[in-house]
C-alpha cells in the first residue's frame, strides 16, 4: 500500500492511498472535523467514481469498523487467546509529563508497571523497535506498549500523562 499525505492550507489535509490492487481512495480531513473520502476509476486515477463526507463521529464508527472493532475475523480469534490477556497500546508522552526526558532504564516501567515498550515513533516518524533501557522518552514520542491492561493504564497515568504546576 502507498500512503501520501499532503497539507491543504485552510482546509487539513489530505492522504491518498493507493492499494495492493492499485485501488485509489483520497481522504480529506477538515480543520473543522469533516472527513471526505473519494475512490477513483482503477483505470484513470484522475476520474473519481464516488465520495462521501463524514461527519467526525461517524467517520470514527467507520475506522472502528474498518479497524476490525466490531468483527473479528476468524484468523484473529486465535491471536486473542494466545495472548491470552495481553494487549498492545499507543500512547504518546504529553508536554510535562513525567518520563519526558527520561530512560526507559530509569523509569523500571518493566518492573514497576509489567509492561514492555516495543517500539517507539519519533515525532519525526524515525522508528525504533525494541528501545532500549538507555532510550530518552522525548515529547510527542508514541510509544508501543504490551502488558496486562491495568499495567498500561498505570504507566499512562504516572507517567505519560501531562503535569502542569
Amino acid at each position: 500500500m502507498n500512503v501520501r499525505e499532503s497539507e491543504l492550507p485552510g482546509i487539513g489535509q489530505k492522504v491518498e492511498v493507493i492499494t495492493k490492487n492499485h485501488d485509489k481512495i483520497s481522504i480529506i480531513l477538515h480543520d473543522d472535523g469533516r472527513k471526505e473520502l473519494y475512490y477513483f476509476d482503477e483505470n484513470d486515477h484522475e476520474e473519481c467514481l464516488a465520495s462521501v463526507e463524514f461527519n467526525d463521529e461517524e467517520a470514527r464508527q467507520i475506522s472502528a469498523i474498518l479497524g476490525g472493532m466490531t468483527y473479528k475475523p476468524k484468523a484473529l480469534e486465535s491471536v486473542e487467546v494466545a495472548l491470552d490477556g495481553l494487549v498492545i497500546e499507543w500512547f504518546k508522552a504529553e508536554s510535562h509529563a513525567p518520563a519526558v526526558s527520561r530512560t526507559i532504564g530509569d523509569l523500571e516501567i518493566k518492573k514497576h508497571y509489567n509492561v514492555q515498550i516495543i517500539a517507539i515513533v519519533k515525532k519525526n516518524r524515525q522508528k525504533q523497535l525494541s528501545p532500549g533501557i538507555d532510550t530518552v522518552i522525548e515529547e510527542g514520542d508514541t510509544l508501543v506498549i504490551s502488558g496486562e491492561r491495568s499495567g498500561l493504564k498505570k504507566l499512562v497515568r504516572e507517567q505519560l500523562t501531562a503535569r502542569i504546576s
